[in-house]
């Protein structure tokens, strides 16, 4: 089926090209990195040693997606092809090859029904209850195979449903799937209740049924645990979720609340252990803004809602939804290696984000983040603070601070490591030499006596708008913690050199990278890289 597929969608573009009113577009990116073996990051947890095929023997690899969509009197084709050629991005310790149909799917849109077949993207509210998504940085791409059905009952109340099995990507292949079959249903509103008050209701409910082959892997690691902790797992999952977006005046209230049946899950990430479990979760965001002013207040419960293809998956493998984050990702360098990723066995979260800005030339920005688990263990804390100025002809001032504690026993599971307590201050001076040009020096420290110490980052970037970017960095350690747990003796500076050329629609990135391990977070997902040493080529464009 899948060999037929290319050559008829390339058939349909072909003939309809040549109808009047048919729309072509796409995009394609293209990323690849040519691995330079480093001696000073060896055992810095890095995988840049001799055992790492990426450095000893591969030397290059890379990845690419090419993208096309075609339009023709509400039908619409979309076809995606990915390349990876001793890609990192499967695991960073090995070379992933594979090529081949990434994604594909066919709509049609009849009066008010919409219907989809192939790899669908969607998600039920804020994800909570399923969210089928792509972030190529971290290669997740858990689409979901089967059928897709939109249906525009009233001008404002919308049904959707969907049935089929969640894409896998294999150690060698990019386009299997799991073999559990997931079915779900979501219906949304949208109404104005006077002049100033409107809400956005919704419902969601999902089913998903094991498959044997998954069921007796499940029941053979029951019965390896012991008598006591045993039981009889369920072939299927039901979960339902209920949410409404409520704006009055200059509030706006979000709120959801979901509910999954008892099932096996995993317990104990160390052990494995299986245990039969219902679970919930609450969400909820209230906000308040007007000039000179917003609060947001942020705040969220989870109790042993894990959602996954089957409890045989681990990690990124599987996943069927999204858990919102209370904690703020900040795009500051050394800020960003302990960003606390969302819990989806125990976690109490709670967060307050203000912005005040008395005039057109200043803004302050405060945060508090509280997450604990249900059983109040302390995962993180953060107090955030900045200042941004804007009253100076030509220059742009930013300072702050963030004090942070950070649990990596558990988000980085390091079993009997201390809490991060690091204390960070930085600073961002912009200044505009013409309308063009721009020059920006970031600096930043962070006090830390845990992991590896403490560290100083400096930056300097260069713009030439709209076409060209350069910067230069260097990260560096400068009060090592002696019982780091790579054994680092001496820290070696982390430098990084950066070009980027755009014309029109294209993009090129060229970089020097020397990065050290340690956690990266894009979208809100956050996973463990080792370091990197080599170049990094990049090329994007759309059409």
């Amino acid at each position: 089926m899948k060999k037929l597929l290319l050559p008829l969608l390339l058939c349909c573009v072909s003939a309809a090209a040549y109808a009047q009113e048919a729309r072509l577009s796409g995009d394609f990116q293209a990323n690849y990195n040519f691995y330079q073996y480093d001696a000073s990051l060896v055992g810095n947890d890095t995988g840049a040693s001799n055992t790492n095929p990426l450095y000893k023997h591969s030397l290059s690899g890379g990845e690419a997606w090419l993208t096309n969509r075609l339009s023709y009197k509400g039908f619409t084709a979309f076809l995606r092809i990915d390349a990876f050629n001793n890609s990192n991005l499967y695991d960073p310790q090995k070379a992933f090859t594979s090529y081949g149909i990434g994604a594909w799917s066919v709509n049609k849109q009849i009066g008010d029904l919409t219907i989809t077949g192939g790899y669908i993207y969607d998600q039920i509210g804020s994800g909570l209850l399923f969210r089928a998504y792509e972030d190529r940085g971290l290669l997740i791409d858990n689409a979901l195979e089967g059928v897709h059905i939109r249906y525009q009952i009233a001008p404002n109340i919308t049904l959707k449903a969907f049935t089929g099995q969640q894409k896998e990507i294999t150690a060698d292949k990019l386009n299997e799937r799991y073999q559990p079959i997931i079915k779900g249903f979501n219906a949304e509103g949208d109404f104005d209740l006077g002049s100033k008050v409107h809400i956005v209701p919704g419902v969601g409910v999902l089913n998903r049924t094991l498959d044997d082959a998954s069921m007796s892997q499940i029941v053979a690691n029951i019965d390896a645990q012991p008598l006591s902790t045993r039981f009889d797992p369920q072939y299927n999952m039901y979960a339902f979720t209920g949410y409404n977006t409520l704006t009055v005046g200059d509030f706006s209230w979000y709120l959801e609340g979901a509910y999954k049946t008892h099932e096996a899950i995993v317990i104990d990430n160390t052990s494995g252990m299986l245990a039969d479990k219902d679970g919930n979760a609450q969400y909820t965001t209230l906000g308040y803004a007007r000039k000179g002013i917003a609060i947001n207040l942020t705040g969220k419960r989870t109790e042993n809602f894990v959602m996954r293809t089957s409890p045989n998956e681990t990690l990124f493998h599987g996943m069927m939804n999204w858990q919102p984050l209370v904690a703020r990702i900040r795009p500051q360098r050394l800020i960003s290696r302990y960003s606390p990723a969302s819990q989806d066995l125990s976690e109490m979260a709670g967060g307050i984000d203000v912005l005040l800005s008395p005039n057109d030339n200043l803004d302050f920005t405060l945060n508090y983040t509280h997450i604990n688990t249900l059983e109040d263990v302390a995962l993180y804390r953060e107090a955030y603070a900045d200042v941004e100025y804007r009253g100076i002809d030509k220059w742009t001032l930013t300072g702050g601070i963030q004090y942070m504690n950070y649990n990596q026993e558990l988000y980085q599971i390091r079993p009997g490591r201390p809490m991060v307590i690091a204390t960070t201050g930085f600073a961002d001076v912009t200044y505009r030499l013409s309308d063009k040009k721009s020059l920006r020096f970031e600096a930043e420290y962070m006090d830390n006596k845990q992991d590896y110490g403490s560290w100083a980052f400096a930056l300097i970037e260069f713009n030439i708008a709209p076409t060209w970017s350069f910067s230069v960095s260097d990260m560096y350690i400068t009060d090592l913690n002696p019982n780091n747990l790579s054994g680092l003796k001496t820290s070696p500076h982390y430098y990084n050199a950066f070009i980027s050329y755009t014309k029109g629609p294209h993009r090129f990135t060229f970089s020097y990278v020397k990065q050290p391990d340690g956690i990266n977070c894009t979208g809100g997902v956050c996973r463990y890289e080792p370091a990197f040493s080599g170049l990094r080529l990049g090329l994007t464009t759309s059409w």
